[in-house]
């Protein structure tokens, strides 16, 4: 039998639910979900192996009209990703109307010679008298494969996969049967701090704040884990901390049981909170967060 394997990129606006499904594909929580448009700003990846393929999914930054550095960097790593995947999935939310950021996502690949989904999400929130409106306003034809899901139900997962594979080119297995992700333990223990900012801060306080892994020291017993939290006001760094500390504990004590739960071991978490005003427009500070490669960004 012979063996197919690849890379599949996940692309779309803010908030379709590129890491909803992706956690869904792989059925473990690899990338950070919030309600929160631009929740995800790299590009992860997470690894479905299978008896006969391995597939590589590819999730992006939300492609939207980029303002400052920071977000400029969010939208070309998604380009970027378009570039060295065999598949794209092209994510959209059903119960939301198809408008000119959508266009402007589908002009950008459409003349790209690579097989392209489209993946019409959240299907679970409309009816299918709805479902049908909005396919007949899709372009239908600029697309290998239609499929409708829920990725939040995990419904019609199963059937992605099976129509993903027969695309899939013959290669051999690039990752190891037990990997699901390639990212570094550090950018795990800073992506689930910052996902427990967003759920607990208000408005545009989450897309001012990065968080950094600054040590990870391992004991027979602990791991302890030292992680900076970077805004760009003190008054961002006074709701962070929040009332007598509350806030700070409140983010810590949640990303310390998940990250507890996920390890199987026991963690000592110590947040702390520093301004480094106008950061995302920074290219020292983008670099050194991870956000921005000199050799591709310039």
């Amino acid at each position: 039998m012979s063996f197919k394997a690849g890379f599949v990129a996940l692309i779309g606006k803010p908030n379709t639910g590129k890491s909803t499904l992706l956690n869904s594909l792989l059925s473990r929580k690899v990338a950070i979900t919030t309600p929160k448009p631009q929740t995800t700003r790299d590009n992860i990846r997470g690894i479905l192996t299978l008896d006969d393929a391995q597939i590589i999914f590819v999730d992006t930054p939300g492609i939207h009209k980029s303002q400052g550095k920071l977000n400029t960097a969010m939208v070309k790593r998604a380009y970027d990703a378009i570039d060295d995947v065999d598949i794209l999935l092209l994510l959209v939310d059903v119960s939301k109307p198809w408008n000119k950021g959508d266009d402007i996502i589908m002009e950008s690949i459409r003349d790209i010679n690579k097989p392209k989904f489209l993946i019409i999400n959240k299907v679970d929130k409309v009816t299918k008298k709805d479902l049908i409106e909005y396919l007949e306003k899709v372009d239908q034809d600029a697309f290998d494969e239609i499929i409708p899901l829920s990725a939040l139900k995990s419904k019609n997962i199963d059937e992605l996969v099976s129509t993903i594979k027969k695309y899939l080119p013959e290669d051999v297995q690039y990752y190891p049967d037990d990997m699901i992700s390639d990212y570094p333990e550090s950018f795990m223990f800073s992506e689930i701090v910052r996902e427990k900012i967003m759920l607990n801060t208000e408005e545009e306080l989450p897309h001012s704040i990065a968080v950094v892994t600054e040590e990870i020291t391992r004991k027979p017993s602990v791991v302890y884990v030292r992680v900076a939290i970077v805004v760009e006001k003190p008054s961002q760094k006074a709701i962070i901390i929040g009332k007598k500390g509350a806030m700070i504990k409140k983010i810590s004590t949640s990303a310390r049981e998940e990250l507890e739960e996920r390890l199987g071991a026991k963690v000592y978490l110590e947040t702390f909170v520093r301004v480094e005003e106008d950061w995302r427009n920074r290219v020292s500070q983008l670099q050194q967060f991870g956000y921005w490669d000199s050799k591709k960004d310039e």
